[in-house]
């Protein structure tokens, strides 16, 4: 008779935390994640990055289920390749949180994530990425920024760093949207509501799961609702101190795969079970 298991749901933020800074994924942690499966839990992605940013991660780790997308607005089926629920940002609440926002600050750059498996990353003259790998293509103005249904605003003040920048977010748009923060690059304006717990617990209704079996790791207080939503928080070492005071556990960095580290003492590998089968290797980076 086997053991029950200590989570049935393991979620997990990507950047500055399944991948390390390189946007790599260590044979460690594919290891570990596979050790997982194999005892009998589910694997969620839950990121901030859009539907088309998320498959070649979901390609490499060879998932074919649900993944929580666009900080919760998207929730996609990877083996079906379709968004099965999604909210969007209607284009005037956008240019009305965007108006409040630039009255309190002067200007800022901004760019989108667009709906759909197909959404495109566009940004304003000025909006800059430092993401190793991801991008996205350059709009002439900001009219044309809202072509297409969308999931979230991404913006940066030249002057101002990205916590400053949320709090006075929050503080005259905060009614209107979602505002959090996912990295170095920008603020997010999401959907009046929408957190990556939002489609989570969608997600762990249709897998038959609740919030108590699952576990959850992250690194940004845009995991923060994630925390609360999930019966154990993992912060990485490298975590936001905002996550860190939420968290029921520190980990690891992400550089020192500290997502591994927690699994291989919650499922640790047993002799005969190994699952080797990682065909999409050659289609991301990883690293020893």
């Amino acid at each position: 008779m086997m053991a029950a298991l200590a989570y049935a749901l393991i979620a997990t933020d990507l950047d500055g935390t399944l991948l390390r800074d390189d946007d790599s994924l260590s044979s460690r942690t594919r290891s570990a994640l596979s050790h997982a499966r194999v005892a009998g839990a589910l694997h969620l992605v839950a990121t901030g990055r859009p539907v088309p940013q998320v498959v070649p991660v979901l390609r490499a780790l060879g998932h074919r289920g649900l993944a929580v997308c666009g900080q919760g607005a998207q929730l996609y089926d990877a083996g079906a390749d379709r968004i099965v629920w999604s909210v969007t940002l209607d284009r005037e609440v956008a240019e009305a949180a965007l108006g409040k926002i630039e009255a309190e600050v002067g200007a800022v750059c901004a760019a989108v994530n667009q709906d759909g498996t197909d959404g495109l990353m566009l940004m304003e003259p000025g909006f800059t990425v430092t993401h190793p790998t991801l991008g996205g293509e350059r709009a002439r103005r900001r009219d044309d920024l809202w072509v297409r249904p969308l999931t979230k605003v991404l913006i940066h003040h030249p002057g101002l760093a990205e916590d400053a920048l949320a709090e006075v977010a929050r503080a005259v748009a905060g009614h209107l949207v979602t505002v959090t923060t996912a990295g170095p690059d920008a603020v997010e304006l999401q959907p009046f509501g929408v957190t990556k717990a939002t489609a989570l617990a969608l997600a762990a209704e249709r897998l038959g799961t609740s919030p108590e079996a699952t576990i959850a790791f992250g690194d940004m207080p845009n995991d923060i609702p994630m925390f609360l939503w999930a019966g154990h928080g993992v912060a990485m070492a490298n975590a936001h101190e905002d996550l860190k005071a939420v968290a029921d556990e520190v980990t690891l960095s992400n550089e020192e795969d500290g997502v591994a580290a927690s699994l291989e003492h919650l499922f640790p590998a047993r002799t005969g079970t190994n699952d080797p089968t990682d065909p999409t290797e050659r289609l991301f980076p990883t690293r020893a």
